[in-house]
């Protein structure tokens, strides 16, 4: 297909639905002599959702435009993200992310031959690449690098150097994969920008950047991983996708905060092969079935509130399950089954009094270099880490304790609403600056004591060293609220009642607390961890936990 289209239908592909393009006279005149050589980057990090075929609706365009498309696994990056998966995990989950991606793809209905894939790894860690960013850094004024960074990066009053060092790597890796352009969210714009600035003080030209716009989730907002209801696995059953699509937020007239609309657009309409139209069906004694050859025609009848939400869900419904059948038949193997659990092993559930199964993760490392499949969590029982309700907690404010100068009162946001006041000595490691914001892990099911005069309503966990305590790092990604498990032992089903401090039920939990030889989070031998399988970590090696 691609050989007998002219510059200008290439650039038509290329270009359409996306929110912005810089550098649009470069693409013509690249268009004129040859096909353009794109790359788009992910980190392997969380499981793969629905909302990848945004981005794969555009590799999908950049294929049949006959486009060179890289797409790079920032292994790399996703290891220094706090640090929170092993490299043995990391391998696994490139290998899923590579598989998932040529699925969605096939489903898409596009030739692969000029896809290639790559590794952060395969050249982040040469020499050249090392001494680039060192030259880089010799350049580029720390104001620079944090306004970049500052849609992709969280924003914090002193940030740590990986944040800093973000926008440049991301912009070298235009020049070592050699492409014309880069794809990305149009929440990439500073960092694309930032790009173009200062390659060129390199010695490296300036690269054409491409970008989509942002499409809200199922449930309003951004599609997160790390919230069930507001995305789609792409590995969902038929009646999973109905029960998310059915509590989809599609307020009548609402084509703005639209989840639904805008993945029709950007990813259903664009799979259309000529002739195709968007069909509703409906019984006739509700108008009977509608038709909408056109995107903008369905935008208008459910703006005028002449197409009621329903109907748009059950539409909506029947496309999706088109796009993942292929995709859950391709993975209906045992290979792909025995992949996906070793990329992404789900926490196992204990029941009270029963003994768990080994975690089946063949190469997923245990905190203290056990592999985990060489051990199971041990019976629920009175002291077991279920008993603990744990959650990611944000620290709004800090201030000093007002009669001990070793102690400050922390006031934590700990999701739904609810706000803790939390007694802490972390005063002693860190300013209350940079108490103020930081995301933490939060023992929230303790009872209420008072700490000289002052009422605690719960723990920061940190790391204690012998000179140095650290708060424990919550997961890149988290949500204020998440619940925080221990593996093999998830009590997020039931309510979690108070721990009953006669029976010193925390100090004899605690007491198996601590952080393994890499600096995870452990209880015993099992990870502290997200119910999306990320780990707790810490920079503090073999220290207990308190």
């Amino acid at each position: 297909m691609a050989a007998t289209l002219t510059p200008e239908e290439k650039e038509h592909l290329i270009a359409r639905n996306l929110q912005e393009v810089l550098g649009q006279d470069n693409l013509r005149a690249i268009l004129k002599e040859r096909d353009l050589k794109i790359y788009w980057g992910t980190a392997t990090t969380g499981k793969p959702h629905i909302a990848y075929f945004v981005p794969m609706s555009k590799v999908a365009d950049f294929l049949k435009a006959g486009c060179e498309v890289t797409i790079l696994f920032a292994d790399l990056h996703a290891y220094l993200d706090n640090m929170k998966a092993p490299w043995s995990l990391l391998k696994e989950r490139t290998k899923y992310y590579e598989a998932v991606i040529k699925a969605m793809l096939s489903s898409l209905g596009v030739p692969l031959e000029k896809l290639r894939f790559v590794c952060g790894t395969d050249y982040q860690l040469s020499k050249e690449y090392t001494l680039d960013v060192y030259r880089l850094s010799s350049v580029v004024t720390q104001h620079d690098a944090k306004k970049a960074g500052a849609e992709v990066v969280k924003q914090v009053e002193h940030p740590l150097m990986s944040g800093i060092l973000y926008p440049g790597l991301q912009a070298l890796d235009e020049e070592y994969l050699k492409v014309d352009a880069q794809f990305g969210g149009v929440d990439q714009r500073k960092i694309f920008t930032f790009a173009e600035k200062y390659l060129p003080q390199l010695g490296y030209a300036k690269r054409i950047h491409l970008m989509n716009p942002m499409i809200p989730g199922l449930a309003g907002g951004k599609m997160s991983s790390s919230e069930e209801d507001s995305k789609i696995d792409l590995l969902d059953s038929a009646a999973k996708v109905k029960s998310k699509i059915k509590k989809a937020f599609c307020e009548p007239g609402n084509i703005e905060d639209n989840g639904l609309l805008k993945f029709v657009k950007h990813v259903i309409y664009p799979m259309f092969k000529q002739g195709e139209a968007f069909t509703v069906h409906r019984k006739p004694d509700f108008g009977g079935d509608l038709v909408f050859a056109e995107y903008e025609q369905l935008e208008s009848c459910f703006a005028a509130q002449e197409l009621h939400p329903g109907d748009l869900k059950a539409a909506v419904e029947v496309y999706i399950n088109r796009l993942l059948d292929p995709i859950r038949k391709s993975f209906d193997t045992d290979f792909y089954r025995e992949l996906t659990e070793r990329a992404y092993p789900a926490p196992v559930k204990v029941s009270a009094g029963k003994q768990a199964p080994a975690a089946g993760g063949k190469g997923q490392q245990g905190g203290a270099g056990a592999n985990v499949a060489a051990g199971a969590a041990g019976p629920a029982g009175e002291n077991t880490p279920d008993k603990l309700e744990l959650k990611v907690g944000q620290i709004l404010d800090a201030v000093k304790h007002p009669d001990a100068d070793s102690l400050c009162v922390l006031t934590v946001d700990i999701g739904g609403g609810e706000r803790k006041a939390i007694v802490s000595n972390l005063m002693a490691h860190y300013t209350l600056e940079q108490l103020r914001e930081r995301l933490v892990v939060v023992l929230t099911n303790m009872k209420a004591s008072k700490i000289r005069g002052v009422e605690s309503e719960g723990l920061v966990l940190y790391a204690a060293g012998a000179d140095k305590c650290e708060a424990l790092g919550v997961p890149e990604g988290s949500k204020v609220g998440e619940r925080i498990i221990v593996e093999g032992f998830d009590n997020t089903s039931n309510p979690v009642p108070p721990l009953n401090p006669k029976k010193k039920v925390w100090d004899k939990i605690q007491a198996e607390l601590h952080t393994g030889t890499d600096g995870q989070a452990l209880w015993k031998e099992f990870s502290l961890m997200t119910l999306n399988g990320d780990r707790v970590t810490s920079t503090l090696a073999g220290c207990n936990i308190k």
